[in-house]
Parts: C-alpha cells; sequence; structure tokens
C-alpha cells in the first residue's frame, strides 16, 4: 500500500505541475498511459484535483480552473524512492557546516533517522564507497575522506564528458515528452528565485541539483544515471567550503542556467554545446575556488 501511495503522489505531483489554465484534460485512459500508472490511479488524481478546486469535472469533461501551486503538491519526502530518501540523509549530513574528513556516519543511525531498515543504508553506503568518498570501518561505521583538488578535476572531466552526451540527447527528445514540462517547472523555478534574490539566493543548490538531475536522465544511459550520485555531492558540498560571494556567484548560475534552458527549449544542437560547456567551464572554476587551500590540513 505504501508503494502504490508513493506512486498515487509522484504521478499526481508530475501531472499537476503541467497543468496550464482553460485546458481541457484527455479521458482516463490516456493519463493512464501518459503517466504509466494504472486507470484507478489516473482516476484518483483527477479526482483529488477536483476537490482541490484544480478542476472542474463533470462527466467527460474535465476542464482546468487554475495553475497548482507548491501547496496543491505532495512534498518530495512523500514522493521519492527509498534510495533518494537515503540519499538525501546522507548529502544533509556531509553538507552541514561541522562536516569535515575523518567525520564518521554509522549505519544505524541513519537508518533510524530515517525510519528504515540497516540493509537499504548499507547496500547504498557501499555502492556510493567506490567513489573514494568514503571508506568503510568495522562495526557499521564509515569514514567521510576529503577532497582533493586533483579528485575535483578528474569529477569535472567526467561529468562534463557525460553531461554534453546527455544535454544532446535532452535537444532530441519529442516535445511531447514529459521531460519538457519538468523543464519549464524548473524554469520557472529560477525566474522565482532571481526575482527575490537577496532573501532566496540559497536555495540555488537545490535547483541545481535538480536541473542537471533532469538532464542527465536523459540519455537513459544506465552508466551516466550511477555517476550522477558523486557529481551531485561534490557539487553540492563545495557551496558549504566556501561561501563567501554566493549571492553573486548563484546569480551569474542562475542567468547560465537560464540561457541553458533556453538553448535546450531551440534543440539548436550548436547553441546547447556552446551553452552546456560555458555554463561546465564556469561551475569547473567554482569547484576549484571553492576547495580548501591546503586539503591535506583540513
Amino acid at each position: 500500500m505504501a508503494r502504490q501511495n508513493t506512486v498515487f503522489k509522484e504521478a499526481y505531483n508530475r501531472y499537476a505541475a503541467a497543468l496550464r489554465p482553460d485546458a481541457a484534460l484527455p479521458s482516463e485512459p490516456e493519463i493512464a498511459a501518459q503517466l504509466g500508472i494504472s486507470r484507478s490511479t489516473a482516476r484518483a488524481i483527477l479526482t483529488r484535483l477536483s476537490d482541490e478546486g484544480i478542476i472542474r469535472w463533470n462527466k467527460r469533461q474535465k476542464i482546468v480552473l487554475r495553475a497548482p501551486t507548491a501547496k496543491d503538491l505532495f512534498p518530495s519526502e512523500e514522493t521519492d524512492s527509498l534510495h533518494d530518501i537515503i540519499e538525501r540523509s546522507f548529502m544533509q549530513r556531509i553538507l552541514s557546516d561541522d562536516a569535515a574528513p575523518g567525520m564518521q556516519i554509522n549505519e544505524l543511525e541513519l537508518a533510524r533517522e530515517i525510519g528504515t531498515g540497516t540493509t537499504s543504508v548499507r547496500e547504498f553506503l557501499i555502492r556510493f564507497s567506490r567513489f573514494g568518498l568514503i571508506e568503510k570501518r568495522p562495526n557499521s561505521h564509515w569514514i567521510l575522506k576529503g577532497f582533493t583538488r586533483e579528485f575535483a578535476l578528474e569529477l569535472a572531466d567526467v561529468r562534463e564528458m557525460f553531461e554534453l552526451h546527455s544535454a544532446a540527447d535532452f535537444g532530441r527528445l519529442p516535445k511531447d515528452h514529459a521531460a519538457w514540462q519538468h523543464l519549464a517547472v524548473i524554469k520557472q523555478d529560477h525566474l522565482d528565485v532571481l526575482a527575490d534574490m537577496d532573501r532566496r539566493y540559497k536555495e540555488f543548490s537545490a535547483l541545481d541539483e535538480r536541473f542537471h538531475l533532469l538532464i542527465h536522465r536523459a540519455s537513459k544511459n544506465r552508466f551516466i544515471a550511477d555517476f550522477y550520485d558523486a557529481i551531485a555531492i561534490v557539487f553540492h558540498y563545495h557551496y558549504q567550503w566556501n561561501k563567501a560571494a554566493a549571492r553573486q556567484r548563484n546569480e551569474r548560475a542562475i542567468h547560465e542556467h537560464l540561457d541553458y534552458i533556453a538553448a535546450l527549449e531551440s534543440g539548436d544542437q550548436a547553441q546547447i554545446d556552446f551553452s552546456a560547456r560555458l555554463h561546465l567551464r564556469s561551475a569547473r572554476q567554482t569547484l576549484l575556488q571553492s576547495l580548501p587551500q591546503n586539503p591535506a590540513d583540513v
């Protein structure tokens, strides 16, 4: 039942986020096929949309009355897979201000914090350990290792190679692909943060993760998707190393993202490649500037 509930909430968020006022919605079987869900789940989505006053549902006619707001959607912690939940909790730990090389990570504590079994947590940590960022110790303990300049450069090289491939694939997606709807939502979120930059500039890190993950998923390449774990950790952790000029840095990155999004929307492969390379080069420079000056002494 819990798994079915997660499917419903995830599909509801996905469908609701793409609705536009005055649009007429298709039949339940068509919605089910579009989202890859059962007809009963599609009907449950329509029922909730109607109950919330987002659509007017009169027999076969379904008209969107208003665009959903953030309050209409389920929180991400209720829609994520168990892997995503474990990953978020793990990242929050190593992104904390007191996280440093040598910090201990305990499987039991992490599992208790998440509310899951230690087996799932252990499998995630074992899978993640191959990147060399954490190391297994006896008695269910792990150690966070230091990030070096060499590691960051190697990671940036591979990230750029993978993302250029993924961005090209994204630009070739058919216009009715759900990824374009997700991109439109992310674009608006960027504009919303930009409009209130002084108060909301710290939200960029989460936006950055969502944007690049969406691009990586377009490749349908299992190795690229698998590697994204390490990319996300390092390219988010560096924001914690050096908070100097964070507002200006994040504002510049948001503008780069918007240019990148415009290139993806254009479908022009040369423009996509140019915008992607420009932003990835900037991200590499920011990462290197944010590294501790003497990693061995940290």
